[in-house]
């Protein structure tokens, strides 16, 4: 006779045990028997269907057991995140980091006793070094006005809440978000989702148009300019922002589910409710850099002269490259680019996408900051810059390597109270803040959420004066990459000045771009007239010939 096997135990002793209580139940009846009948009886039930379902092998070779290892496969990203990890491991984001967003949105003691618990040594450590004579603090309500000479320039704060759409993130949480920049002086990025209702509680907007041209498209999807024009010269419209791509998935259309698309966000988007949804990978409204030059003045004068910017991810350098030139041969340009590092961010992509797609953040805002210097628009262009800002020293880094200001979208959200569950996609949030789940979003309270948003912006830029006066600065604007230092080994240390490669003025006007390895590769090649790729890439594609 064949012996059961030991991975049988569990499920034979349940049969067992369910045969002893009903025998107990029959003899002698009692709450006791009755309740391990239907306990037993529920596991002999679960082995039974183990053993005969076939999608599940582990779950065939080990009836009932296999859903302890299920069960403590569900919950490990939480075992890991509050009992293993480090504080200084960012996965996405570390302790540290977080305990410093919650610190400040509280309002609570944020400073931290007994020395720092990062490693000086390990390359890549970087600090900004302080001075002797430190700069008096003249206050923290840090602005850069963006578009200069339009008809409706705006002041915007260096830190502003990033692009979060409702439908994406919660009513309550989209509520909070903007009476917490309402209270605190900053813009809050509406995402492509359109304006909300919930956006509409006196904060600055910076109102951002993606490919699905949400709020401002006819019945076919397209762009239309009377429904944009009607919400554009809102006065809670500060700017507009085009996205053409993003961070979390750059060259990623979406579907967002007919079963989603609620009355609400319905009447938001402009879409029918109940029915799919989709946002395609690029934009229809243009085509070419000169066409979207174009798109961008004709927004412009729609809006009635507000400053218009685009937002991308980088990808091919060509493509930007050929923007830039679109811009000098237009004679015009957007007001602002905000740059948005490969990283990923709030939005559910593909692990392919978040990990491996599209240009991280320093390397990106470089490579936009440096064009701009070299095509001699700088100073007519704006630079934002997003992709895991949440300290006071992360906005000085990224100022340092040429932005003029930084969005979060993921600092904001913990000083909602976010806890990094990382189930944003899901609609199961235990936060309230990434759900549609009117019984899990209505318990953020708004009031309290809000005065915490404020709290959190107004006590990092009061870190940021902090450090800014101990360089002996006195406004970010001061800063530059000569103030980071990086460690490159246990042995050299160098500046950021030193560490990357910078274009000077005009340069790529006047025939340097061959002085710089990615320029002398690709800005002669790029076309104002398209984004396709230079011929001599053009040709590999077709060939394995090198």
């Amino acid at each position: 006779m064949q012996r059961l096997p030991r991975r049988y135990t569990t499920y034979a002793l349940s049969l067992l045990a369910l045969a002893v209580s009903l025998v107990g139940l029959a003899s002698a009846p009692s709450w006791a028997w009755g309740l391990a009948t239907l306990v037993f009886g529920g596991l002999a039930i679960l082995g039974s269907h183990d053993l005969l379902q076939r999608r599940h092998t582990v779950s065939r070779n080990y009836p009932i057991t296999a859903h302890l290892r299920y069960l403590l496969e569900s919950f490990g990203p939480e075992i890991r995140q509050y009992f293993i990890q480090r504080d200084t491991e960012e996965v996405p984001f570390s302790r540290e980091q977080r305990s410093l967003a919650y610190r400040r949105a509280k309002g609570t003691l944020d400073k931290q006793p007994y020395g720092s618990l990062r490693d000086m040594q390990a390359p890549g450590y970087e600090w900004m070094n302080h001075s002797l004579a430190p700069a008096p603090i003249q206050g923290h309500d840090f602005q850069v006005s963006v578009g200069a000479g339009r008809p409706r320039p705006y002041a915007a704060s260096v830190f502003n809440i990033s692009a979060m759409s409702f439908g994406a993130l919660s009513a309550n949480a989209i509520s909070a978000l903007n009476d917490g920049a309402r209270r605190g002086g900053f813009y809050h990025d509406t995402g492509e989702g359109g304006i909300a209702p919930y956006h509409r509680r006196g904060g600055d907007l910076v109102w951002e148009i993606g490919s699905g041209y949400f709020g401002c498209r006819d019945g076919e999807g397209r762009f239309d300019a009377e429904r944009f024009r009607d919400a554009a010269t809102d006065d809670a419209v500060k700017m507009i922002e085009i996205k053409l791509s993003q961070g979390a998935k750059p060259g990623h259309g979406g579907i967002l589910p007919g079963a989603k698309v609620t009355a609400e966000i319905a009447a938001t988007r402009g879409v029918p409710a109940g029915r799919e949804v989709i946002s395609p990978a690029s934009h229809g409204a243009f085509a070419t850099p000169r066409e979207l030059i174009g798109f961008i003045q004709r927004l412009r004068e729609l809006s009635g002269g507000k400053p218009v910017g685009i937002k991308l991810a980088i990808g091919h350098p060509w493509e930007w490259f050929a923007m830039v030139k679109a811009m000098l041969a237009e004679g015009e340009h957007p007001d602002f680019v905000v740059v948005d590092g490969g990283q990923g961010g709030t939005g559910a992509a593909p692990l392919e996408f978040i990990n491996r797609l599209g240009m991280p953040l320093t390397e990106a805002l470089l490579l936009v900051h440096n064009t701009l210097v070299g095509a001699g628009l700088r100073e007519r262009v704006r630079v934002g810059a997003s992709g895991k800002v949440i300290s006071a020293f992360d906005i000085a880094r990224t100022l340092a390597l040429g932005a003029d200001w930084c969005n979060s979208a993921r600092g904001f959200m913990f000083s909602l109270g976010c806890i990094q569950a990382r189930t944003c996609h899901t609609d199961r949030c235990p936060s309230g803040v990434a759900t549609q789940d009117r019984r899990r979003g209505s318990r953020l309270d708004i009031p309290l959420k809000a005065e915490r948003v404020a709290r959190f912006h107004d006590r990092t830029l009061e870190g940021l004066a902090e450090m800014l006066s101990a360089a002996g600065l006195a406004h970010p604007g001061e800063l530059g990459p000569e103030h980071i230092i990086r460690r490159v080994s246990r042995h050299e240390v160098r500046s950021l000045a030193t560490l990357f490669d910078f274009v000077a003025p005009d340069e790529l006007n006047e025939g340097g771009a061959c002085r710089h390895a990615v320029f002398s590769d690709f800005w002669d090649a790029s076309d104002a007239d398209s984004f396709a790729p230079p011929a001599s890439l053009a040709r590999l594609r077709q060939s394995r010939l090198v």
